[in-house]
């Protein structure tokens, strides 16, 4: 099995991609992901790895551009250690190490992650009027 968790059953897959829409438009997920585009921006080197959080050279994949340390590898872990949802993480961990052609240089994953990251960050809430 992959770090995100995924697998071929496809029984309930309408049901995650509702629980992983509400994980990344929600609030809480709204906030990481604004998060996870500003670590992925401050990156040094605007490369990403696969399979792993931090990999001996110092490379990072997605989540590891937040934090490098953290010592969670799947998703159920990594959900916890970051305060989201299990969905999000999971889906996190599928589009950085899962969802590329086979021959994506870790430069074009990092183009890939932060188009995608963007696509999952909705429009800010304009702030109600107290004026009646």
């Amino acid at each position: 099995m992959s770090r995100s968790g995924y697998s071929d059953d496809y029984e309930y897959e309408m049901l995650w991609a509702a629980a992983v829409d509400r994980a990344t438009f929600g609030h809480r997920g709204q906030r990481f992901m604004k998060r996870l585009r500003d670590a992925l921006d401050a990156m040094p080197a605007k490369r990403l790895i696969t399979d792993a959080i931090k990999n001996d050279a110092g490379e990072v994949c997605a989540l590891g551009a937040i934090d490098p340390d953290v010592k969670a590898y799947d998703a159920e872990d990594l959900a916890a250690h970051f305060g989201i949802a299990r969905a999000l993480a999971a889906e996190i961990v599928y589009m950085n190490d899962e969802c590329s052609r086979r021959d994506e240089t870790p430069e074009q994953r990092w183009v890939r992650m932060r188009a995608w990251v963007e696509k999952q960050i909705g429009p800010d809430e304009e702030p109600q009027s107290t004026t009646r």
